[in-house]
């Protein structure tokens, strides 16, 4: 499997009488994107925005981040199974608008959506600060339900990102990366005395609008089973969740997910990335041990030497985190797990929810508790009445010169679990 993702790096986006690329300079044509968006009956309204980094602009409540892509070459499309038909990704050649992305936010939908700045304290705590924001303002029609309103917002900036990414399918790439994994047996014979490495991604499929899709399909209705590492990095799954902002993976997230990524800059060198199993976050007990248990079984079944897990979310979903960690390391196969931590605001507090003697290799994100004062900022895109509900806020949190004071896990990425963060850790 060869994935080669070419990077069109952009310089600036502006609003214009044409949607065109031309120099890495990403022109919009506001109207037009905006009638694709509106054809979608469950809108009320859409507004499109441009948010640069160093602004003093605030984006939200913030529900999704999106790369901007287009599928030149090989099987597939953009997000399979949702805009493009069911073929499999992975393979062939991918255009990316890197230094962009498609941001949507409007009216909130759940209450676990977040906060992004383009500059100021809290523009520290997000990856999103540094790219230029194509921002979608997304309102419903009046009574749609809860469900209904979130997929008609995540449609639309895949739709969006779908029509931008189409103005890099003839540009030639400013960099081109090639990723290349091999299949199972491929792999053993190429690399006999390498250890043998795999990936377990957990992905946030408790409900209530706190979902990922694979293919197109909701992730809880699927049971763990075994990507290339490269489906992920070319659209196969896309998140449609609503959970706390600072450690939910978002779309743009899963397209650049860094634990695959760096372990595909050693594979063939210091280890055998033999490749991802992917599974849920489940709410009832018995749907736990049953992904946990298949989890486990497939490491086993593939020979693997160590797994890295990763989570999204807390709370609940601890559970099935120490659930996979201590079935696994049972087979014999050592671990590594990466969270983020709830350990209250004087960080004193347990961290996880669960715990177990086995996971003795953890990589942290960051205290999500963390209290942090965002100054106010000159504009705003969506709408601050949200601010005191959201996760991470409170009775309070908004003052009246737009001063807002709130955990960091209501800033967008802050604690990613995946480790597309900012925040490291010293020792003194």
């Amino acid at each position: 499997m060869r994935l080669e993702l070419g990077n069109v790096l952009i310089k600036d986006v502006q609003f214009g009488d044409t949607t065109k690329l031309e120099e890495g300079v990403l022109s919009i044509n506001k109207q037009e994107l905006i009638d694709i968006l509106m054809e979608d009956e469950h809108l009320k309204k859409v507004e499109v925005d441009i948010a640069k980094p160093g602004e003093k602009v605030r984006i939200t409540p913030v529900k999704d981040v999106i790369e901007p892509r287009v599928k030149v070459e090989g099987p597939g499309g953009v997000f399979p199974g949702i805009l493009s038909k069911v073929d499999m990704v992975g393979s062939g050649k991918t255009n990316v608008l890197k230094g962009c992305a498609v941001m949507t936010t409007g009216k909130i939908v759940g209450f676990q959506e977040g906060i992004v700045d383009m500059s100021g304290p809290g523009a520290d705590y997000t990856p999103f600060s540094k790219l230029i924001n194509i921002v979608l303002v997304c309102d419903p029609v009046d009574g749609l339900k809860q469900h209904e309103h979130e997929k008609a917002v995540r449609l639309a900036g895949f739709k969006a990102a779908k029509y931008l990414g189409e103005t890099a399918r003839n540009v030639i790439p400013d960099e081109v990366k090639v990723y290349e994994v091999d299949t199972l047996t491929e792999g053993l014979k190429k690399y006999p005395n390498l250890p043998k490495v795999g990936y377990v991604q957990m992905l946030q499929t408790q409900g209530l609008l706190h979902d990922t899709y694979v293919y197109g399909v909701d992730a809880k209705q699927i049971i763990p089973t075994i990507m290339y590492p490269t489906e992920s990095m070319d659209g196969a799954i896309v998140s449609g969740n609503c959970v706390s902002a600072c450690d939910k993976n978002t779309t743009y997230h899963h397209l650049n997910n860094p634990v695959i990524e760096d372990l595909l800059k050693v594979h063939g060198k210091e280890l055998n990335f033999v490749g991802v199993i992917i599974t849920n976050e489940n709410v009832y007990l018995a749907d736990k041990e049953r992904s946990s248990n298949m989890t486990a079984k497939l490491a086993e079944f593939l020979g693997l030497d160590a797994v890295i897990i990763s989570q999204e979310g807390f709370g609940n979903p601890d559970t099935d985190l120490i659930m996979n960690c201590k079935k696994i390391e049972a087979k014999g196969i050592k671990t590594v797990i990466i969270t983020d931590e709830y350990a209250g605001r004087d960080g004193a507090s347990q961290s996880l929810a669960d715990a177990d003697k086995a996971a003795d290799a953890v990589v942290t994100a960051g205290n999500a508790n963390q209290v942090i004062t965002l100054p106010p900022m000159d504009k705003v895109i969506g709408s601050l009445e949200y601010v005191d509900i959201i996760a991470g806020g409170f009775n309070g949190s908004l003052a009246e010169d737009g001063t807002i004071t709130v955990e960091i896990q209501a800033i967008t990425g802050a604690t990613n679990e995946i480790g597309f963060s900012n925040l490291t850790a010293r020792t003194y």
